[in-house]
C-alpha cells in the first residue's frame, strides 16, 4: 500500500484523518526549539488530545547520535511499544533525525513527517533517507526507511525567515537541473522575494524527485542523481561546520557544489560553457557567494573523499550533460574538485 502524501491546504486535514485511521497505540511528536514554538500551534488542532511532545535543540549541530539518545531514551520512558506512531514535526534535520530513531527503536515503529522548511519538503522528507552526522561528516550513519505518510502544509512556509526559503530554494534547482530544462528556465524568472505561489513549485519538484527513487530506491544507480551538487557542496558544509561562525545553511553550500559540478561537467566536456553561464545566473540571483581561502581548498576537497556514493576510493560525482539532463557515476579526483573551488572563489 502506498504511504500517503499530501501537499497543499488540505494536507493537515489528511493527517488528522490519516491518523484516525492508523489507530497508534501511541502517538508522540518529536519537534525543535523552532518549531514547537512556531508550528506546533498550527499542528496541535489537527492531532487527537492524547499525544506526547518532545522538543529538541535546533540545529544541524544536534543531528547526532547524542540527540538520537534522547529520543530513544524518552520513547523507552514513555513505555513507546511497537505499535506506537512518531510524528516529525520540522525541517530536514528533524525529519531525518526522527525517521532513523524511528526506524532503530525496537527495530521500527512508524514514523511520519510533517515537514515545515521547504528544504524539508521539496527533498528531505521524501525518499525514505534518515540518519544523522557523524565525526563531522553529513549523514554518515543513516538506514533507508520510507515514512508511513508525508504531509507538507503551505502554513508552515509563513514562518520561515528568508533565508531558510533559499535554503530550500537550491533543492529546486537542483531537481530541475538534472530532470527538466523547461522547469529550469522557468525558475530563471522567479523572484524569491516576491513571494511565489510554493505549492505547484513543491509538488513539481516532489515529483520530480518521487519518480527517481522509484526507479532506485536504495541509491544503486539512477538516485544518484538526486546528489549533484552534494559531493563538494557536502564538502563545503561540513568543512564550514568545524569552523566557529562560518556555518553556512545546507542548501547555500548545495547551491556553491553545484556551481563547482557544472564548472567540473564543462571541463569534462559534458556541458556548455553558455548552460554553465545561465545556471550561475539563477543561483547567483538567490545566493551569496560563500567565503573560501584559497588554503583551504584542499582541506575541504578532503571531506569528499568520505562521500556517500564513493566506492573502491574513488570519488563518484554527478555531472550534467546538458540542462535538465545529469548523468551520475562521473569520477573525479580531489584535485578536481580543489580545481573547482578554485573556480568558484575567483569567478
Amino acid at each position: 500500500m502506498t504511504a500517503p502524501l499530501a501537499i497543499g491546504p488540505e494536507a493537515l486535514p489528511a493527517l488528522a484523518e490519516f491518523l484516525a485511521h492508523a489507530a497508534p497505540s501511541r502517538l508522540f511528536v518529536l519537534a525543535d526549539t523552532n518549531t514547537a514554538r512556531a508550528c506546533y500551534p498550527l499542528l496541535q488542532p489537527h492531532l487527537p488530545p492524547a499525544h506526547e511532545l518532545l522538543t529538541i535543540e535546533a540545529g544541524e549541530a544536534y543531528k547526532t547520535l547524542a540527540t538520537c539518545e534522547l529520543v530513544w531514551s524518552w520513547l523507552t520512558a514513555q513505555q513507546a511499544d511497537r505499535h506506537a506512531l512518531l510524528l516529525c514535526l520540522g525541517g530536514g534535520v528533524v525529519t531525518d533525525l526522527g525517521g532513523f530513531c524511528a526506524a532503530t527503536y525496537k527495530r521500527g515503529i512508524r514514523c511520519v513527517g510533517v515537514p515545515t522548511s521547504l528544504l524539508a519538503q521539496v527533498d528531505a522528507a521524501v525518499g525514505g533517507k534518515t540518519g544523522v552526522d557523524f565525526q563531522g561528516f553529513k549523514n554518515h550513519i543513516g538506514v533507508f526507511q520510507e515514512p508511513a505518510g508525508v504531509f507538507m502544509a503551505p502554513a508552515f512556509l509563513a514562518t520561515l525567515p528568508p533565508e531558510e526559503l533559499r535554503s530550500g530554494y537550491a533543492e529546486v534547482v537542483k531537481h530541475a537541473l538534472i530532470a527538466d530544462a523547461a522547469a529550469f528556465e522557468a525558475l530563471r524568472g522567479l523572484d524569491l522575494a516576491a513571494a511565489p505561489a510554493w505549492t505547484p513549485i513543491i509538488r513539481h519538484s516532489v515529483a520530480i524527485k518521487q519518480g527517481i527513487v522509484a526507479q532506485d530506491p536504495h541509491e544503486r544507480g539512477p538516485r544518484k542523481l538526486l546528489n549533484f551538487g552534494h559531493t563538494v557542496g557536502h564538502a563545503i558544509e561540513s568543512y564550514l561546520l568545524t569552523q566557529p561562525g562560518r556555518e553556512v545553511r545546507h542548501g547555500e553550500a548545495i547551491a556553491a557544489g553545484m556551481v563547482c559540478e557544472s564548472w567540473l561537467s564543462v571541463r569534462r566536456g559534458l556541458l556548455p560553457a553558455a548552460a554553465l553561464g545561465a545556471i550561475e545566473q539563477v543561483i547567483d540571483a538567490s545566493f551569496a557567494p560563500i567565503s573560501i581561502l584559497t588554503l583551504e581548498r584542499e582541506l575541504i576537497a578532503a571531506y569528499a573523499t568520505h562521500d556517500k556514493k564513493n566506492e573502491a576510493g574513488r570519488i563518484n560525482c554527478t555531472l550534467l550533460a546538458g540542462i535538465g539532463q545529469g548523468v551520475f557515476d562521473q569520477v573525479i579526483t580531489l584535485a578536481e574538485v580543489a580545481d573547482s573551488l578554485a573556480y568558484y572563489q575567483q569567478r
